[in-house]
């Protein structure tokens, strides 16, 4: 047994204790989680209703009282009662509503570890939860992303993983491969017998059916982790182009200084914005152009950077400048988004100080490719700003998703898929190279291990350890 299982195994017959609530609000919440919950808590706590038994109390039932250390009053609390298997983490379990006095929670957890009690592990309530199967591994890392959630889009993403929504189609994978694996093996048993249970085309089918739905799964990473960490766009440009204009427009405040003096800005500025439930981190940078001023040339190769890691990027330009100059600065944009697969979106700007028939006229000018948007706007007045919103929202897919649609935000599930996809791509081509069965067994065999990591069918002492100490103590 693993030393991380072997501990928490141990651990697993003590009862934890910790706060459950974050500092600054008027209520506290304190949970207490193990076998032996009920009876240390009913040692402290003294109910209004003397005819009350905290041991003897239906589980979801609440009974209101004093929490007190000999004859000293702590509080009056609020007292919930949870009965295994029907807690969140699956063992009998209490909760305490107190005032959020730090001197009073640490006293009734001072009163619940001298009663026996041990103070808990960051995330072992959900470690708990993992181990008596109320979750499996992806939802109880779905637990940590619900909790830093910050917009609609992320929150929802989290609820449905949390729900089972990614583990049911691991699931389901995971079968379908468990039963052609045992046919293969069972070739193998009968191997003098030159038998053949699995029929190599329904095998090759569904290998590819299950390939596809891994690699659909592993591509919508890059989208769900721009989701939840929120989608980075880069506002790039030459000097003066109204670049921080723009994004204090977006932003709704003075975020980024605005000057007539090329090279102003010197490094990135980012912030954050939520849009339709959607948090965009959008980066303003310094103006590309040629110059010998070593602080705005370190500034120039940081906005060459930032454009690597963006989704969107916003190139800004003057409408006052000819046509050939703006394409010829656009195709130095798309020659250094050309192997990063972003979206660009190609803004016009200061549209208030030209003609009407300026805008029309560069319109025929300058063309744009399939993947490319072209807009004129004008950040100083705020006009074309609510048409670039919503296209933020078309070129990036989110506009397209269902409530019930899998995304991968998750590292470790990308990476355990991807293993998933070169496994099966040995299967698919050992069966067309007619290879012997042992060896398309092993393939199987392993593409099955890896979507059992994902779940926790398979479990290694590395990953619980990993998961579980990036969790917030009470969590």
């Amino acid at each position: 047994m693993p030393p991380v299982v072997f501990y928490f195994m141990i651990r697993l017959e003590k009862t934890i204790c910790a706060p459950a609530t974050a500092l600054g609000g008027a209520i506290a919440v304190i949970r207490v989680s193990g076998p032996l919950s009920l009876e240390i808590c009913d040692k402290i706590f003294y109910p209004l209703d003397k005819t009350i038994k905290l041991v003897d109390q239906k589980g979801y039932s609440v009974a209101f009282g004093e929490i007190r250390s000999g004859d000293i009053l702590i509080d009056e609390v609020l007292l919930t009662v949870f009965r295994a298997p029907h807690s969140y983490t699956g063992e009998n379990a209490v909760e305490i509503s107190c005032h959020a006095s730090q001197y009073i929670i640490r006293n009734i957890l001072e009163l619940l570890i001298h009663n026996g009690a041990i103070a808990a592990a960051p995330g072992e309530f959900t470690q708990r939860a993992f181990f008596y199967g109320k979750l499996d591994l992806s939802q109880a890392e779905a637990v940590a992303d619900i909790i830093s959630s910050r917009t609609s889009s992320s929150h929802k993403i989290a609820i449905n993983q949390m729900r089972g929504g990614f583990s049911s189609e691991i699931s389901r994978l995971r079968k379908e491969l468990l039963n052609f694996a045992s046919l293969i093996e069972l070739e193998l048993d009968f191997g003098e017998e030159d038998v053949e249970f699995a029929d190599r085309k329904e095998l090759k089918a569904i290998i590819i059916r299950v390939k596809d739905l891994t690699d659909k799964l592993a591509g919508s990473f890059r989208l769900g982790n721009a989701l939840k960490n929120g989608i980075p766009v880069v506002i790039v440009g030459k000097p003066n182009s109204g670049k921080s204009t723009l994004l204090n427009a977006l932003l709704m405040e003075e975020r980024a200084i605005v000057s007539d003096i090329p090279g102003t800005t010197r490094d990135s500025i980012e912030d954050t914005i939520v849009i339709d439930g959607i948090e965009y981190r959008f980066i303003d940078t310094a103006g590309l152009r040629e110059t010998s001023d070593i602080i705005e040339v370190m500034g120039i190769k940081k906005t060459r950077e930032k454009i690597d890691q963006a989704e969107v990027v916003l190139f800004i330009d003057d409408i006052s400048d000819p046509a050939e100059a703006l394409n010829d600065r656009i195709s130095v944009i798309r020659e250094m988004i050309s192997n990063h697969g972003q979206h660009l979106v190609i803004l016009i700007n200061k549209t208030d100080l030209a003609p009407e028939n300026r805008q029309t006229e560069l319109a025929r000018t300058i063309k744009t490719k399939k993947s490319e948007s072209l807009l004129f706007i004008s950040a100083r007045e705020n006009t074309g700003l609510d048409e670039l919103r919503k296209k933020l929202g078309k070129i990036t897919g989110i506009d397209k998703l269902n409530s019930d649609d899998v995304i991968i935000t998750n590292l470790r599930h990308y990476e355990a898929l991807m293993r998933v996809s070169e496994s099966l791509g040995r299967v698919m081509s050992g069966l067309d190279d007619q290879i012997p069965e042992d060896f398309i067994a092993i393939d199987i065999r392993q593409a099955i291990h890896y979507l059992g990591e994902i779940t926790g069918e398979i479990t290694s002492d590395e990953i619980l350890g990993n998961i579980f100490r990036n969790f917030c103590i009470g969590k």
